[in-house]
């Protein structure tokens, strides 16, 4: 995955990986919206974007390129994405900055060179970029972990799922975003005819939340707040965020919440009444990827 790259000075770059910095999608670790990302990185909030490659220098030491050349590197991540290969290698002319560090972490490593690590001071000119730390709970955390819920939506749904056909729907067991999810009081619904049984949500985060949501229908909220891409069966899936939560959503089903004020926990809410008008409105105000 990846190549070399001319960077400052003339250090090459051994590229590890690529992200998009776009308002459609974006390193949710950075932000809550894509204003939010952008400014993390000291940059403007440009519509078109970036392209944001990570890499190593002959040292060892860890880069954060960013270029403007977003085109490219959405072909790179596609093809890798398909298992393909692809010679990143953006000109010195895209190059927009050059940030010491990552922002996430990277698994990969260059081969025959130090080991990762920061750059000196001297060299950085800035504090590194560094992960967000894995043993606390936070903002950075809980966007994390609407992340994983969207790339495992099937799992999360089944567990729902199993929980109801058990008739255990208002026992669930705490955990984490790899554990068990905590219920918000209501239960995702099976048949249409049973909504009006429904009386909305009790836990007083998830209210909030939807509340909030109304709200980005009625007044569009800072850009990349609500994004929908793909999902199977002509669905989508809907992200959103805004001041300490989280929702994932498919428009033909349910959603999850995460809350800065309930570490690690996911609490799901059933379509009932209101989801699916909601869910909707949100999709036709959403960014979507080009």
């Amino acid at each position: 995955m990846g190549g070399t790259e001319e960077v400052a000075d003339d250090d090459t770059l051994y590229v590890l990986t690529a992200l998009l910095l776009t308002p459609a999608q974006f390193p949710s670790v950075l932000g809550d919206d894509f204003p939010e990302a952008c400014a993390a990185l000291g940059l403007e909030p440009y519509e078109d974007g970036y392209g944001l490659v990570l890499g190593q220098d002959a040292e060892g030491a860890r880069w954060t390129v960013v270029v403007d050349d977003v085109s490219l590197v959405a072909v790179a991540i596609a093809s890798w994405d398909c298992g393909m290969e692809y010679d990143l290698s953006p000109s010195d002319r895209s190059v927009v900055v050059v940030l010491p560090g990552w922002p996430l972490d990277v698994a990969t490593v260059a081969p025959g060179v130090p080991a990762p690590h920061d750059p000196a001071e001297a060299d950085a000119g800035r504090p590194p970029l560094v992960p967000p730390p894995t043993d606390v709970w936070g903002p950075a955390q809980r966007r994390l972990g609407a992340d994983e819920l969207a790339l495992q939506w099937s799992t999360w749904r089944q567990r729902v799922a199993d929980r109801v056909a058990s008739g255990q729907p208002e026992k669930p067991e705490k955990g984490t975003a790899e554990a068990p999810e905590k219920d918000s009081g209501q239960e995702p619904e099976k048949e249409p005819e049973k909504a009006k049984e429904r009386k909305g949500p009790r836990h007083e985060g998830v209210r909030r939340v939807l509340k909030e949501l109304h709200g980005y229908v009625d007044e569009t909220p800072p850009l990349g707040r609500v994004r929908s891409t793909f999902a199977p069966d002509g669905a989508r899936m809907l992200r959103a965020d805004g001041p300490g939560w989280s929702v994932v959503a498919r428009t033909d089903d349910m959603a999850f919440v995460l809350l800065d004020d309930e570490p690690g926990e996911v609490l799901p809410v059933g379509r009932g009444p209101e989801l699916p008008g909601l869910l909707a409105a949100l999709d036709k105000m959403a960014v979507r990827p080009a």
